[in-house]
């Protein structure tokens, strides 16, 4: 039975047919997660919240004239499997890639897209020994340090491509760490899930 309870914010402003896509992929990952140790048990009960709705705010900052999102590290499809959900209905022309290196992660996300029916490319690597995209938006969800994350980054994005990465608490001090060895133009907004999180928004990535 598909969860409707908690509710869909204003700032999701997604169809029906959306939402029950996004429901649905609650419960096929609260189905594998046992199997498979996609999310944290302890976020289970509120897998809307703090990975669903979590994943989809991402979305809101994709420019407009966006053709091509990479996400890294998939994992259980946050924030992938969500940004393609919410592609098919508000951007079709933008192609959804999911890289990841566990197996096992990577079939639940062929199993998990075709149940939702979005469509999607799967790469089963590391994202470090991928070939560059040129993607128009890379994103990362609790992959690695922000330092990482750049090096990543400034390899599958385009020149005057967009990185988002949500952080939590500790934010300022992983931005301190990147500088010392990347520069970047750097907007931070407040997370819609968590009080003490934060997006970031990065452009212009180059080593310092």
């Amino acid at each position: 039975m598909i969860d409707f309870v908690q509710s869909v914010p204003n700032w999701l402003d997604v169809s029906r047919e959306t939402e029950l896509r996004l429901r649905m992929l609650c419960e096929i990952v609260k189905k594998w997660t046992p199997a498979v140790n996609l999310i944290a048990k302890s976020t289970v009960n509120d897998i809307w919240d703090r990975h669903v709705l979590d994943s989809a705010q991402l979305f809101l900052y994709a420019p407009q004239d966006a053709r091509r999102w990479l996400d890294l590290g998939s994992g259980a499809g946050f924030p992938g499997l969500v940004v393609a959900a919410l592609s098919r209905q508000l951007r079709p022309d933008l192609t959804v890639t999911l890289v990841e290196s566990d197996k096992r992660k990577s079939v639940f996300l062929a199993e998990a897209a075709r149940a939702i029916d979005v469509s999607v490319t799967i790469v089963c690597a590391r994202a470090e020994t991928v070939s560059p995209v040129a993607a128009d938006v890379v994103s990362a969800r609790a992959l690695t340090s922000l330092d990482g994350l750049c090096h990543l980054a400034a390899a599958h994005l385009k020149p005057a491509g967009l990185a988002i990465f949500p952080k939590g608490a500790n934010s300022a001090a992983e931005i301190e760490a990147a500088r010392k060895n990347w520069t970047f133009s750097l907007t931070s907004h407040p997370s819609k899930t968590d009080p003490a999180g934060s997006i970031l928004l990065l452009t212009n990535i180059q080593s310092a």
